[in-house]
């Protein structure tokens, strides 16, 4: 890897720079090349555990409410916000940043992941049929649920490697860990 363009005053050795033990990937900062599948996966399952708490809460909470389709899918993707912007918030607060920082950390952060992994999740559920009238007791309310967060998770994944690879989404995350 060309680390050219990010050391350009001193030479790279380990006695002045280390061993980069610390970076979970080191690609993924800004000025390399590119980000790992693993980092791309890690920050996929981040996002998709605070987004799969907001949206089975959400969708459990319309369909037990007996609301309609719109309101439910609309309770389901704002706590899937809530729930994954939460899950980055806590972790920069708890790495010492003031709350207006931790904010603007975790809008960075996950923002586009989340938006992607709705879109493909509620996507899903909206096209098997049947889903959306389906009750928490029924199979079908949950292997669209889950089969959607599976597809989300495949579609999302590149994406947030590709970000992750430019020095954004996820990646503005990794000076706080």
């Amino acid at each position: 890897m060309d680390h050219s363009d990010h050391h350009t005053d001193t030479p790279h050795d380990r006695d002045t720079h280390g061993d980069h033990g610390d970076h979970h990937d080191h690609a993924s900062h800004a000025g390399h090349a590119g980000a790992s599948w693993e980092t791309a996966v890690r920050a996929t399952l981040h996002c998709l555990t605070g987004c799969a708490i907001g949206e089975i809460l959400g969708m459990a909470l319309g369909t037990a409410l007996g609301w309609g389709n719109v309101p439910t899918m609309v309770a389901a993707i704002l706590l899937a916000f809530l729930f994954g912007y939460s899950f980055t918030l806590f972790a920069v607060r708890g790495a010492g940043l003031d709350l207006r920082s931790a904010v603007k950390v975790a809008l960075a952060a996950d923002t586009v992941s989340i938006a992607v992994m709705e879109l493909v999740d509620n996507g899903i559920i909206a096209l098997v049929p049947g889903a959306m009238e389906a009750q928490l007791s029924d199979a079908l309310f949950w292997s669209a649920l889950l089969g959607g967060f599976v597809i989300a998770f495949l579609i999302t994944t590149p994406v947030n490697k590709w970000m992750i690879g430019r020095g954004k989404g996820h990646a503005v995350v990794h000076g706080y860990h």
